[in-house]
């Protein structure tokens, strides 16, 4: 039997704040996001590796606030000059801009007019801003007045949920057997949980079934190869 041909299709994802589950890895995070108001400088930037849930923490920041959301790459002299009445930005992969004059000084003029009428910026990076190795030292010491919120690796609760809630967002269904297999196998990373999702969905679609612990099995099986 032919195999049905799988399309890749961008998900739009839940971002509400009910859909974000809260660990013990990942309460301070959320707490410093919901206390906004008191951020010190009125900036923060929040820091965990791919997939922890910075874009959906930002979503749900820029809702409470009234935010305008950007990517860092995307930072120009008119986009600055558009957004300098915001209520407030949040700036996604702010690490990324890195060695990247233009994009640096444009960063550099929204934190000012941002800062010049008390409105907040949120900033989500990989890491700490002492470690992306800015070039515009004026821009490098702003950073560094920032507040830092970490998200942690996930235990397996919330990794746990983080599965489920792809699964959800791309309506399939997930069985607790299934989960409980791939939870004893997977990487303990984020990374790892969307990547398994991903090819899970795109087996099932092929097979015109449901997800099946078999499918699961040759997933993991062929990520240790």
């Amino acid at each position: 039997m032919a195999e049905q041909l799988v399309f890749t299709l961008p998900l739009r994802a839940a971002m509400g704040r009910e859909d974000f589950f809260v660990s013990p890895g990942n309460a301070v995070a959320v707490a410093g996001i919901d206390g906004w108001q008191s951020w010190p400088f009125g900036k923060m930037i929040l820091v965990g590796p791919e997939g922890a849930g910075k874009t959906h923490l930002a979503h749900v920041w820029a809702d409470m606030s009234g935010a305008v959301l950007i990517q860092a790459r995307d930072l120009t002299a008119a986009r600055v000059e558009a957004l300098a009445d915001a209520p407030g930005v949040a700036v996604e992969d702010a690490d990324d801009i890195a060695g990247q004059p233009e994009a640096e000084t444009a960063l550099f003029h929204l934190h000012n007019a941002l800062a010049g009428r008390d409105a907040p910026l949120l900033l989500t990076a990989r890491d700490a801003p002492e470690r992306w190795g800015l070039g515009l030292p004026d821009l490098d010491s702003r950073m560094r007045q920032a507040g830092v919120l970490r998200l942690s690796p996930p235990d397996d609760a919330l990794l746990a949920a983080v599965m489920l809630k792809l699964a959800q967002d791309r309506e399939m269904p997930l069985k607790p057997r299934i989960l409980s297999y791939a939870l004893a196998r997977i990487e303990r990373s984020f990374a790892a949980a969307q990547a398994f999702i991903t090819a899970l969905d795109a087996m099932a679609l092929a097979a015109k079934r449901p997800p099946t612990r078999k499918m699961a099995k040759a997933i993991l099986a062929d990520d240790k190869e």
